[in-house]
């Protein structure tokens, strides 16, 4: 009788559940939506900061400090790709618009570039710094004094000829508010160097002549609210990498951490006499008198904002500058230790052999970032052979043969301090392994980043030196004592081709170790298999201030 009832109930039991599927055919699996997964290789972070210490008068500068900072936004467009609103205009889907939001337009930033909206073609390498008809060789024949000026738009005249307009004309409408603007919130600083900075910034800005103003902001120590504003990196000129865009920070001290830093700045003219190279390629003396400080950044606008975001600043950019006072280097702790959370720490956990996955730490990331920024400043801004400042010599080749450098220089240095002692309790391991699984990190920006491209030269290196093995679970492992030995020689050779402004060796050292093998790539599908982002975005603005 039980086992009678038993298939009874079973028959019933399967009766109902066939009704069921009649009744509720099963659901299809709902396809991901390719827009929605561009946005996403991004996470989101929000900006802030405890502004409790400010003064009344310091909170109001700061609100008209982020009127002046959001402007940036508007000639960035202009500059990297021309007309927001139209573009705009022209896309439907929510998440292509916001993706093109994040790229200041419609090319991929961490895909080499690729365009995402349809109908449009590959991204212009001068972008609209120049007429996107000009060739190399019509720029090179023409005789024009400003036309390699970081601070000229290219155009043509009425008749079709080339011309050079000054960034203070050619966005005059913009400019003039902004330089009111900071003039406004000098009246409103507390400390006499920041005001000092905001009134010739204000001035530089309605000029194109930035020295006095970069001056001026090398001598600031005691200010709690910091500015960089103006055009500053040449990254986005991928034709000439002559031309700077448009950006700008707003930045809060951390008092306390910018006390620990400050210990190591003593450090950087001994730092450049044991730079790995012969005494020709380290003859100049950066000027000693550099400031390590920690900041939250609470605002991001134009070229920083693009794409991949900044996490340290090494500026100012100019070598005269360099030369007589040196650079400030701003880490910026809090976007910082966003991508260390969301994204090396998880990477690590994929690809960072488990025997070695606690040395990836925060204050190591902090140390090699750091550094990265302090080595920007050291080096050989002129070459030794009469061929002007490296830069001009070794033209769009520039932006990540310097990216390369500060990466390798700066594990150099950290590498010095720990022989000298500086660096404390500190373990060396962990720098070395954390910037290994920096790499992985950094090489997911492509191509078109030079940040992207500078990690891919490391990695290749590394890779034929023997600086680290990948064992049978797929994970990496580093060879200290190999690691640190091929960290000398690429410091070597990259300050070498800097020094010789050999274009032709920083050309083939880009065209044969730039690049993504295919080993390294599936690496990477595991990373975003892993749905680990690529990069951040940024919740910012006076609402997230409290203001």
């Amino acid at each position: 009788m039980i086992k009678k009832a038993f298939h009874v109930l079973f028959l019933g039991t399967v009766i109902l559940a066939l009704i069921s599927c009649e009744q509720n055919p099963p659901q299809e699996t709902e396809k991901p939506d390719p827009k929605k997964e561009m946005v996403d290789i991004y996470t989101d972070f929000i900006l802030t900061s405890d502004i409790a210490h400010l003064s009344g008068n310091e909170k109001e500068m700061l609100r008209i400090l982020f009127k002046a900072a959001d402007m940036m936004n508007g000639i960035y467009w202009k500059q990297t790709y021309g007309d927001k609103e139209l573009l705009m205009s022209n896309i439907s889907d929510p998440y292509e618009k916001k993706f093109a939001e994040i790229n200041y337009g419609p090319w991929d930033r961490l895909d080499d570039n690729a365009p995402f909206v349809e109908g449009v073609g590959p991204k212009p390498a001068g972008v609209q710094f120049y007429p996107e008809d000009m060739t190399k060789e019509e720029f090179e024949a023409w005789k024009d004094d400003d036309k390699l000026s970081q601070y000229t738009m290219i155009v043509r005249d009425d008749n079709g000829a080339l011309q050079s307009v000054w960034y203070h004309e050619y966005f005059k409408e913009e400019i003039e508010k902004v330089a009111a603007l900071l003039k406004e919130a000098a009246q409103l600083a507390a400390d006499d160097g920041f005001k000092n900075y905001l009134n010739l910034r204000a001035e530089a800005l309605l000029t194109d002549d930035y020295l006095a103003s970069d001056m001026a902001w090398m001598d600031m120590r005691d200010n709690n609210v910091d500015l960089v504003i103006g055009p500053i990196e040449n990254y986005e000129d991928a034709l000439f990498g002559t031309k700077a865009a448009h950006e700008a920070f707003i930045l809060i001290k951390d008092l306390e951490w910018t006390k620990k830093l400050a210990h190591f700045a003593q450090f950087l003219p001994v730092l450049q006499e044991q730079m790995p190279v012969e005494d020709k390629y380290k003859q100049e003396k950066p000027g000693s008198d550099a400031d390590l400080g920690a900041y939250d950044a609470i605002f991001y606008a134009g070229d920083c904002n693009a794409g991949s975001k900044t996490i340290a600043i090494n500026l100012p950019n100019d070598e005269r500058v360099h030369l007589e006072k040196g650079s400030r280097r701003l880490q910026l702790k809090n976007s910082m230790k966003a991508k260390f959370d969301k994204i090396l720490l998880p990477i690590s956990e994929v690809l960072i052999s488990q025997e070695q996955r606690s040395h990836v730490t925060f204050d190591a990331f902090f140390a090699n970032t750091m550094f990265h920024e302090v080595a920007h400043g050291l080096g050989i801004k002129n070459t030794i052979n009469g061929k002007g400042d490296v830069r001009s010599a070794i033209k769009e080749q520039y932006s990540a043969l310097e990216e390369g450098k500060a990466d390798i220089l700066g594990l150099y240095m950290v590498t010095k301090l720990h022989e000298m002692g500086e660096l404390g309790e500190a373990d060396l391991m962990d720098n070395y392994v954390t910037f290994m699984a920096g790499i992985f990190r950094s090489v997911r920006f492509g191509a078109a980043s030079s940040h992207g491209k500078a990690n891919m030269i490391r990695f290749n290196y590394f890779l034929e030196k023997g600086a680290f093995t990948k064992n049978e679970a797929g994970t990496y492992a580093i060879d200290m004592e190999k690691m640190q030995e091929a960290s000398r020689d690429l410091t070597a050779l990259i300050l070498q081709i800097q020094g010789e402004g050999d274009y032709d060796a920083a050309a083939n050292l880009v065209k044969e170790k730039g690049l993504i093998n295919a080993d390294l790539q599936a690496d990477l599908d595991r990373i975003d298999a892993a749905g680990i982002p690529v990069d951040i975005i940024f919740k910012q603005g006076i609402s997230y201030m409290g203001l």
